[in-house]
């Protein structure tokens, strides 16, 4: 979601003499400096680089919506994060090698303000030196994969991110040889022959090698820049000159490209959300937590992407539409010790409009005796055709437009309430958000934005009238954000619908980008607030009866990224009323409880997530072979009695195994279900025709 920015100049940096002398005193040095591969000592910052980077600190400093202090406390956060960028997994970089680093500990503030580059670039090429060290070793023990001994009872520590630097280099070689071997077995156990896992894996290990000696000053100054902007918060990012015309590069593959939402999340890239009617939600084969390790380009070899910044990732998944791209996925359901991937196969296409419009059903129940019918409409996102709308076209589309359209149809289907189906929207426009929220409010505030400075600008609605009065409530999940927790933050401020399902994802910043003389920064300027005067950042929105969740809180949100801005609050712009909901909160939840207690649905996802929660806590794999067989089999038993105690509750045939879709399979159409058979939305039909109940009780008496 963007939002203007405040109509004010954002200067650029001139160079005092004594940077320029500096300056150019590195650009002789890096002339100077070509010595070959072997220790990248051709990495060196130019000019333009150290230019650039002064300007990032003076923009953060005069613009940032925080304005912290570059100290020694952000000089703290900034090495630490290089370092977890560098090696997350800390398995290239020694003690030693530490020791040498922690000069620079409270010190990066002040090279950064003088444009002193040299450390931050040290530090990367020691890293491409030990990463070389360590895949020719790999290399080494793929030579003869029999000598490894899969029969002794033995452990490889898979969260490493508190784990203790290798003292030395022959500790740093047994963690490696129990990498390969875990490796090994993997492909062991997917029943490859010993010849093929050791020419796939000397495969993969060469081809990182040989990326490295790709590596160029850009990758460089991009990754160093990248550590120090992302303690401010993770949308403040450098982008470099490849890069800037990608407003989202390091969140959205939309146009022409899968239409996924990534992130980084240590080695791997993430799945955090599936853009409606996109390639990657259309193949049912891809879900949020999903981890991409390897991609492809049309029936070429795999490449492996693990340790890969994002953006190059990105670079890789995006192509010309109508191109196959086959990703190779680790997918969210595994356990640490079962790193199984899968291979997917995905058409890219740009998603079309019409397919993300909003679209309407009629759920029929009977509830307490009597037979009702409730409007759902489906909202997938907040578009705004803002060609066809500047164009002046009369039938642009829009979400608001969409969506009074199908109410009206609703209304003459004499619906007794609407439930408004967020679920999955990404956000999108601002305006619509606003437009939208004024169809069920009468003329008022809908969003503040609070500025860096502390100016906090109103968006309203402008329009007298409310256009739907009846019974609402609107269906949310982690996957709302953005635009859609404004807009059902609104409704839950103004007291207009019961808010039901889970708690939103909680993006609640705004970012602009401005053009530097080398590349693109892009830094959060505001942050968005309810008319309560509540943020939507970090916390989202909370519901008022809480569904089972269907992803991992700590692993999708934005309290999952590091450095995520904090909730707080400002004055709200409206006077608090009385809430028609809260006396009948406590009987709702309790009939809510009650009803979906033995529900297969709600038992089910509860009982999925938390065996995902269980297995999550999993810190090491065994490397025995038995043990590892045993692991694996016990994990698909129990996932397998989930899915038929379902099933067999549900009266439907049971499975005897969980099989993963083939990649060359066409993507199987959904079949087309009834909005009765979706539990979550059932109930929440249920739960809007609990509190008409309780309601027309109350105004009888």
């Amino acid at each position: 979601m963007r939002y203007q920015l405040p109509s004010r100049r954002i200067t650029m940096l001139r160079l005092s003499s004594t940077a320029l002398a500096l300056v150019l005193g590195l650009q002789a040095m890096s002339a100077a400096a070509k010595t070959g591969p072997e220790n990248w000592e051709y990495l060196q910052p130019d000019r333009e680089q150290v230019i650039a980077s002064l300007n990032v600190v003076e923009l953060l400093k005069r613009h940032h919506y925080n304005k912290p202090p570059l100290d020694d406390a952000r000089s703290q956060k900034i090495y630490d994060g290089y370092l977890k960028t560098l090696d997350p997994a800390r398995s290239y970089f020694t003690a030693a090698d530490i020791g040498e680093f922690d000069q620079w500990r409270n010190k990066f503030d002040d090279l950064l303000k003088s444009g002193d580059l040299e450390p931050g670039f040290l530090m990367y090429k020691r890293q491409l030196v030990r990463v070389q060290e360590r895949l020719d070793y790999a290399i080494q023990l793929l030579q003869d994969t029999s000598k490894l001994d899969f029969e002794v009872e033995e452990s490889l520590l898979v969260e490493r991110e508190n784990a203790p630097w290798a003292k030395d280099r022959a500790e740093l070689d047994d963690l490696w040889r129990k990498r390969v071997k875990d490796e090994v077995l993997r492909l062991k156990l997917a029943g490859k022959e010993p010849k093929a896992i050791e020419e796939l894996l000397s495969k993969r290990y060469k081809r990182q090698l040989k990326r490295l000696d790709q590596t160029s000053g850009e990758d460089v100054f991009q990754t160093y820049i990248n550590a120090f902007a992302q303690t401010y918060d993770p949308h403040t990012n450098y982008l470099s000159p490849d890069n800037a015309e990608n407003f989202d590069i390091n969140m959205s593959l939309s146009l022409e490209g899968i239409g996924a939402v990534l992130q980084s999340d240590n080695e791997h890239v993430k799945v955090v959300r599936l853009v409606p009617a996109g390639p990657a939600e259309k193949s049912k084969q891809i879900v949020p937590a999903d981890k991409i390790i390897g991609v492809a380009q049309g029936d070429k070899d795999m490449v492996d992407v693990i340790g890969w910044r994002l953006d190059e990732v990105v670079k890789l998944i995006r192509g010309p539409k109508g191109s196959k791209v086959r990703l190779e996925v680790i997918p969210a359901s595994n356990a640490p010790s079962d790193q199984t991937s899968k291979v997917v196969s995905i058409i890219r296409e740009a998603v079309k409009l019409e397919e993300q419009a909003a679209q309407k059903s009629v759920l029929k129940l009977n509830h307490d005796g009597r037979d009702y019918k409730l409007g759902v409409i489906k909202v997938p996102a907040f578009y705004l055709d803002f060609k066809a709308f500047r164009a002046g076209d009369p039938n642009y589309k829009s979400t608001t437009r969409d969506v009074k359209r199908l109410l009206t149809e609703l209304k003459k289907d004499n619906v007794d309430g609407v439930v408004l189906d967020l679920r999955d929207n990404g956000g999108g426009s601002l305006q619509e958000a606003t437009e939208l929220t004024g169809l069920f409010i009468d003329q008022g505030p809908t969003v503040l934005v609070r500025n860096s400075d502390g100016r906090v600008d109103v968006l309203a609605d402008e329009e007298p009238g409310v256009f739907y009065t009846g019974p609402l409530a609107v269906l949310v999940d982690r996957l709302s954000a953005s635009a859609s927790e404004i807009f059902a933050g609104a409704m839950q401020d103004y007291h207009r619908g019961l808010i039901l399902g889970g708690q939103t994802f909680g993006k609640g910043t705004v970012q602009t980008i401005q053009e530097l003389n080398h590349g693109e920064l892009k830094l959060t300027l505001a942050k968005f607030y309810r008319v309560s005067g509540q943020s939507t950042q970090h916390q989202g929105v909370l519901p008022d009866i809480a569904y089972p969740d269907i992803v991992d809180t700590k692993e999708i949100g934005e309290s999952a990224l590091p450095e995520a801005m904090p909730w707080d609050s400002i004055r709200p712009a409206i006077k608090p009323e009385s809430d028609p909901f809260k006396p009948f909160l406590a009987e709702l939840k309790a009939r809510h409880e009650a009803r979906t207690a033995e529900n297969p649905d709600f038992v089910f996802t509860r009982e999925r997530l938390a065996l995902a929660q269980e297995l999550m806590q999993q810190t090491s794999i065994s490397l025995n072979e038995q043990t590892r067989r045993s692991q694996r089999a016990d994990i698909e038993a129990r996932q397998l009695a989930l899915e038929n105690t379902k099933r067999k509750a549900k009266g439907e045939e049971l499975l005897k195994e969980i099989k993963e879709e083939d990649e060359d399979s066409p993507p199987v159409e959904p079949e087309k279900t009834k909005p009765e058979d979706d539990a979550y939305l059932s109930e929440s039909g249920r739960i809007l025709l609990d509190y008409l109940g309780m309601d027309t009780q109350v105004a009888k008496h």
